[in-house]
């Protein structure tokens, strides 16, 4: 055993250039409202919500006081088999939130474990129905559904998948929709590009639709970049899969819980999917936790057969926990109580003026926006790329601002409660940065 250990060598750091972080770490020790403290006693305004996650701000009374309160009276039930009533009511309360005919919600524990519960619901939903040869399943390039091997296989984000061999079988990808030529600096959705939805029919015309279970795509794309679905594509995209039978799975993942100024991005774009999958803003990224929407049609389609046998064999130990539970209940509370689901649509004129303000600053070549999100792409520095990206967050988070990068993008995506003035320190910073940046 070594006498001496670098007390930051154990933790293998998750997406993270760990050798860079460990030289020069930047720890957070605190937490409230808009903002980070930092160990060296610095505030760091967040413009990232965490992860996408943090809607409602960081500490929030209600929240806390629910954990405390639901871990002194019961800390764990079973799921299988068993229940717990805060369980219940949290499934009624999303559907009751969710898209009409949405009825219907299995839990789990993250975004990418919703993302692999809905493809595998949408492979025996179909073989239920005696319809065994759906076994296709559809993403997008530049898709982004979570870590695990459905998640990879489905989603196009190059990174994310060549390390780990061939993935899933029976998958191929849709073209994605950035359109820079057509649509740079774009406000909300991109005019042009619903065309791109008809890659779909190319897909159907060389596998045979039949053979077909799903495609799934986030509504708008968050960790590749904020990429807009342009206007009429994923109408197209619902009309493409409901002519061939093809289930329609929305990654709601970053959009759920009011980053576009509505609930759900289903509701924002007028679009309903068959299922949806949540996770990060349903328990304002406190505890682990995560969802799956269903329609009725899906989960009546299992209900058939003894009453007494497993209609579905999946599930997580810590489904529906007690704690993450009362944690989402406090969640939807506090945003039901401060308009934050809507929240985004009132200051999304503000924000994209703010945002689209950068457009004269050095190396900027798109800025692309919706609701309280926003993407800052930077030309890259030739033979390194991502490099010109990442020192502008470093330089930010000397300056006291959380920002979050993908390639030579910035990614902004505020709590939900961030003020005008939380908006102008964002970007006169972000301003600072670029104007210094090589």
């Amino acid at each position: 055993m070594r006498s001496e250990t670098n007390n930051l060598e154990a933790f293998w750091m998750p997406f993270t250039a760990n050798r860079q972080f460990k030289q020069k770490p930047r720890m957070l020790v605190a937490a409230e409202g808009m903002h980070y403290t930092t160990d060296d006693g610095r505030q760091i305004l967040d413009g990232t919500a965490g992860l996408w996650c943090v809607n409602a701000g960081h500490k929030r009374p209600k929240i806390v006081e629910a954990i405390q309160k639901q871990a002194a009276e019961l800390d764990y039930a079973p799921a299988f088999q068993m229940g717990h009533p805060k369980a219940f009511e949290l499934a009624s309360k999303l559907a009751a939130m969710a898209p009409q005919g949405m009825d219907h919600v299995f839990f789990t524990n993250s975004g990418s474990e919703s993302v692999e519960t809905a493809l595998k619901i949408a492979l025996a939903y179909h073989r239920a129905r005696g319809d065994a040869g759906r076994t296709r399943l559809i993403g997008r390039e530049r898709g982004y559904h979570g870590v695990n091997f459905g998640g990879i296989s489905v989603g196009g984000i190059v990174a994310n998948r060549k390390s780990f061999g061939t993935l899933l079988t029976g998958v191929d990808h849709m073209r994605h929709t950035h359109d820079p030529d057509r649509n740079a600096f774009t406000r909300g959705q991109p005019e042009h590009g619903a065309e791109f939805a008809d890659d779909l029919e190319r897909i159907c015309a060389l596998h045979d639709p039949s053979t077909i279970a799903a495609v799934i795509v986030e509504p708008m794309a968050g960790s590749t970049g904020v990429l807009m679905p342009p206007k009429g594509y994923l109408e197209r995209l619902r009309a493409i899969c409901d002519k061939h039978g093809i289930l329609l799975i929305f990654d709601e993942v970053i959009t759920g819980f009011g980053r576009l100024g509505s609930p759900f991005a289903a509701d924002h774009f007028g679009v309903t999917p068959d299922l949806i999958t949540t996770a990060k803003g349903l328990t304002n990224g406190v505890i682990p936790m995560g969802a799956v929407l269903a329609k009725k049609e899906i989960y009546d389609a299992f209900m058939t057969g003894p009453e007494n046998m497993i209609e579905l064999f999946h599930g997580y130990t810590y489904s529906g926990n007690p704690i993450a539970c009362a944690t989402a209940l406090a969640t939807l509370e506090t945003y039901q109580e401060e308009g934050l689901l809507t929240r985004a649509a009132e200051l999304d004129g503000y924000w994209a003026d703010a945002l689209h303000s950068l457009r004269d600053c050095p190396n900027v070549i798109d800025i692309r926006n919706m609701g309280l999100i926003g993407a800052i792409e930077l030309s890259p520095i030739e033979g390194a790329p991502t490099k010109r990206a990442f020192q502008a967050f470093l330089d930010a988070y000397e300056q006291g601002l959380l920002i979050r990068t993908t390639g030579d993008t910035i990614a902004l995506s505020p709590p939900l409660i961030i003020e005008k003035s939380h908006i102008d320190f964002l970007f006169d910073t972000l301003r600072n940065v670029l104007t210094n940046l090589d």
